[in-house]
């Protein structure tokens, strides 16, 4: 019996960039989806796109295990839109004379 070596894939969530075009439309095509549009955030599985997601509309690859990739692009979604939200307050700690 063999000893292997088992290492999880890296997974990276970024924003796609404009070099992602190809790519994502590639992924929808075969998820048998529209391209997605406005701001699209991507999961890479070992360097490679295997999931996008464009605010509620997901693409994935058929073809690999992608529903927790997807679940981490919603939540990474959310959080951002929070701290996003939370920018716009900016609280100013006010000055005492003494």
């Amino acid at each position: 019996m063999t000893n292997r070596l088992h290492t999880d894939p890296t997974v990276v969530i970024r924003a796609a960039r404009g070099s992602d075009g190809a790519t994502l439309e590639n992924l929808a095509r075969m998820d048998s989806q529209r391209p997605l549009t406005g701001d699209v955030l991507v999961a890479e599985q070992d360097g490679v796109i295997v999931a996008a997601l464009d605010g509620d509309r997901s693409i994935a690859d058929p073809f690999r295990p992608t529903a927790d990739l997807v679940a981490l692009l919603r939540l990474h979604a959310g959080r951002a839109a929070r701290t996003t939200g939370n920018r716009s307050r900016v609280r100013v700690p006010r000055l005492r004379a003494a």
